[in-house]
């Protein structure tokens, strides 16, 4: 089995702006810990006896959370100083490798039995079936033995996608000296494919998988993982309060008179909520948030710090840290012609795939009173909104 798991953790992630403007990717928040330790987690559960992450963009982010230690493993860091692919990335953690290694991306959620089994099972690669691989990696196998693997084919063979997670042999550290791709980049996937004509390579196939890139992903990652919350109550909740289902309510954390909470909903430590507040869907609250008078907070995910006013509405949403939404901001989730929501990525706009989805804000951005936000708004970092005004466009 092998016992060293290597996490990506060095992109800055343009797809998901303007979150990540001054976070990495893989530390935006998911349920109660970063993305990327999700893919830790899942890695020490399995077998890892050693965590190298490699980091660039804001790596002191991630040393600050993972530090030396992580759920009692050792932790080592490796600086990818230009994002030059993830062959690339994996190369830049080569000298802390001696055997066989895993590779995890740190901006994807795994199933954690899958990642036990790719760590079981090496030579091996995840995989699971999607309904359009064209826009994946697709391997080819016999059996569960991988044939080959093509990027992004536009007539793919299989329905089989690679989901970025490795189980390498030790003579894999190499091969890590890949050519650049049409793209520019010295991807993985030509390493896996040296592996798989070099020995027999596992698909192991993967009951869940997620590729968070960009913001409407942030929203799906906190449903799945909040859905796996089992009900825990350790703050100060007022005997009025009306808590439904799997809430969990940190230490720290105050639920004021009359507010209900349908769960799952996950309120973190310093967090306080009402009074008469409603909260529902899969909810995360973050550390010191703040959530007024009579405010209604749906599906949404609420950074550090951000303060939502009383007699406001935030649905499908994702708000950064440090937000300020001034009394009576209402945010606008479904279209009027039914289409899907469609947000700008990288300066074009693409659907959501979903008819609800509200606005993305970046880290410290205010609304003024009675604002009005529409679906499929972007406000950037910092962006200002004057009290009483309709943003029908990105700002």
């Amino acid at each position: 089995m092998t016992t060293q798991a290597v996490v990506l953790a060095a992109g800055e992630g343009t797809r998901i702006r303007p979150l990540s403007a001054s976070v990495p990717k893989p530390m935006l928040p998911v349920a109660d810990r970063p993305l990327a330790a999700h893919a830790a987690t899942a890695a020490v559960d399995a077998g890892a006896d050693e965590l190298v992450f490699v980091v660039g963009y804001e790596a002191d982010a991630v040393r600050e959370y993972f530090g030396e230690e992580y759920a009692g493993v050792p932790v080592a860091y490796a600086v990818q100083s230009e994002q030059a692919g993830t062959a690339d990335a994996v190369r830049a953690a080569r000298h802390h490798l001696d055997g066989e290694f895993a590779v995890l991306n740190g901006d994807n959620l795994y199933d954690p039995a899958g990642v036990e089994a790719l760590f079981e099972d090496g030579p091996a690669v995840g995989a699971m079936r999607v309904a359009d691989p064209s826009n994946y990696g697709v391997l080819s196998a016999e059996a569960d033995t991988v044939t080959d693997i093509v990027e992004k084919p536009d007539h793919p063979p299989t329905d089989l996608a690679n989901t970025g997670a490795y189980h390498f042999p030790a003579q894999a550290r190499e091969w890590l000296d890949v050519t650049e791709s049409e793209r520019g980049e010295r991807e993985i996937t030509d390493v896996l494919a040296r592996v798989v004509d070099e020995y027999d390579v596992t698909a192991v196939e993967m009951d869940r998988w997620l590729d968070v890139g960009r913001p409407w992903e942030l929203l799906e990652a906190n449903e799945w993982k909040l859905g796996e919350l089992d009900r825990a109550i350790r703050g100060d909740v007022h005997e009025t309060a009306d808590l439904r289902g799997d809430v969990v309510v940190e230490d720290g954390a105050t639920i004021d008179a009359g507010v209900v909470i349908e769960g799952p909903a996950l309120v973190r430590s310093g967090a306080h909520v009402g009074p008469n507040a409603y909260i529902r869907g899969a909810t995360l609250l973050g550390e010191d948030a703040k959530v007024g008078h009579a405010v209604e907070v749906k599906n949404s995910v609420l950074g550090r710090g951000t303060h939502v006013a009383h007699l406001s509405y935030v649905g499908d949403s994702v708000l950064g840290r440090n937000v300020n939404f001034g009394a009576g901001t209402n945010v606008a989730n479904l279209r009027h012609d039914g289409e899907d929501v469609k947000l700008t990525v990288k300066g074009q706009r693409v659907s959501t795939g979903r008819r609800k989805f509200g606005v993305v804000v970046g880290d410290g951005a205010k609304t003024g009173i009675d604002a009005s936000l529409n679906a499929g708004v972007t406000l950037s970092e910092s962006a200002r909104v004057p009290p009483g005004e309709t943003v029908l466009r990105d700002r």
